[in-house]
């Protein structure tokens, strides 16, 4: 008998109808998967659990990285990673952080300030002293405040030029409204600086911008970031106060109570006519038809031009919450003076009897305590290159050279905080 050679290539498949076999049905395949999945689960436990607490996790993870990437959360990552986890329950867990890092990172006592460190504003935020303002076409001129007076240094002996007022930012009716000076917080911890800008609200009007994570809600008809007509009379701009749940008290803007407005809270009122004030609510300040803005933060810092009675350097309670027990950190507040110009004050490693007594030495009769925390205090100057030009981050100028923030916030869609601006004013 002759044997045939069989080609293997045509050989019938194995598993095929051909060879014998049928091919698994769906159900087999089905049951085949789930073995092999249970096989794999079974020898990689740790994996696996693993895994699912990934999977069960990722409306957290795409949570944390959108506030990774917001600005509003912090300049840092550091500041936007702490933020985000306040947010979602966890300030306990940034409470004992920061009072890690704070306990082992106490401000330097004793020694001087950096070399090269300058008690002059930028170049760039400096404006030039101009003759006595000419009349305009309006039909009463702007008549400026008194130049404020020089100020007496905490630490001795002064530095040249510590507390030596310097104009800075554009001109109003050809005059400067904003001066800014330096000293060093206290007799202690002399190598910092603290900065203070002083602000003439007879040239200047007051304006708050709100945001829709602060105070949220919205929309409001003036937010980041400031538009073009408003950019060309902007003259400085700078940061407002705490979380609204941690700042105690309420918010009014727009004919809008957004938040319940406290009895005794500090108040930062500002009128139909840009003028601004600071006080105690039902007591120094109260609702009238002519508010059009009521910021709260805290209670009062310095009233009746003296820090509040009681006020304990070491006390986080109240003015510093959102830290825990971080007494020296960046700290700001805004004041008014007996003839009603503004002074603003912020600077590293201040305790809260610093900030106080930094104000009633700028001459605030009436004080409150704004934002602390590196990532939100901000100050800044605009100088456009030609008198009626528009203010922008490129002219802009921060009150201290170390301040992580910058001007740029103001500018962008995406900043979410309320911030005070200072405009010139036309007229009266």
């Amino acid at each position: 008998m002759l044997e045939v050679e069989t080609d293997e290539r045509t050989r019938p498949a194995r598993g095929s109808r051909a060879h014998g076999r049928r091919p698994p049905t769906r159900r087999q395949r089905r049951r085949a998967g789930r073995a092999t999945r249970r096989f794999w689960f079974g020898r990689h436990p740790v994996a696996s659990g693993l895994l699912v607490v990934l999977i069960g996790l990722t409306p957290v993870w795409y949570s944390l990285g959108s506030a990774l990437t917001n600005p509003t959360f912090g300049v840092s990552l550091a500041g936007r990673f702490a933020e985000w986890t306040r947010e979602h329950g966890g300030a306990r867990i940034v409470v004992w952080a920061e009072n890690e890092w704070y306990s082992h990172h106490p401000p330097k006592i004793g020694g001087s300030v950096p070399k090269g460190t300058s008690l002059v504003p930028n170049k760039a935020a400096s404006a030039p002293v101009s003759p006595a303002p000419k009349a305009t076409k309006t039909p009463k001129t702007l008549t400026p405040l008194p130049t404020p007076a020089p100020l007496k240094p905490f630490a001795s002996p002064p530095l040249a030029g510590e507390g030596t007022w310097h104009p800075v930012g554009r001109l109003v009716n050809g005059v400067p409204a904003v001066y800014e000076a330096f000293m060093r917080p206290d007799a202690v911890h002399t190598s910092y600086l603290a900065g203070i800008a002083w602000m003439d609200t007879k040239l200047l009007s007051a304006r708050l911008y709100s945001g829709s994570f602060i105070p949220g809600g919205g929309p409001y008809p003036f937010t980041a970031p400031i538009q073009p007509p408003q950019a060309r009379t902007l003259v400085a701009a700078f940061n407002a106060g705490f979380l609204m749940d941690n700042a105690e008290g309420g918010y009014y803007t727009n004919h809008k109570v957004v938040d319940p407005l406290k009895a005794g809270g500090a108040s930062f009122v500002i009128y139909k006519n840009g003028n601004a004030t600071i006080g105690a609510w039902g007591r120094n300040v109260h609702m009238t038809p002519n508010v059009v803005s009521v910021r709260q933060n805290l209670v009062l810092l310095v009233n009746h031009a003296k820090p509040v009675p009681g006020l304990n350097a070491n006390d986080t309670t109240v003015w510093g919450y959102t830290l825990a027990n971080a007494v020296y950190v960046w700290r700001s507040g805004i004041g008014e003076t007996a003839n009603g110009a503004l002074v603003y004050v912020a600077g590293p490693y201040l305790n809260i009897t610093d900030l106080a007594n930094l104000l009633v030495r700028a001459g605030a009769v009436r004080g409150m305590e704004l934002d602390i925390n590196t990532d939100w205090v901000n100050f800044a100057t605009f100088r456009p290159p030609t008198p009626n030009g528009p203010a922008a981050t490129t002219n802009g100028t921060d009150l201290l050279s170390n301040m992580s923030a910058s001007p740029a916030r103001y500018f962008d869609p995406s900043w979410a905080r309320d911030f005070f601006t200072m405009s010139a004013r036309t007229g009266h």
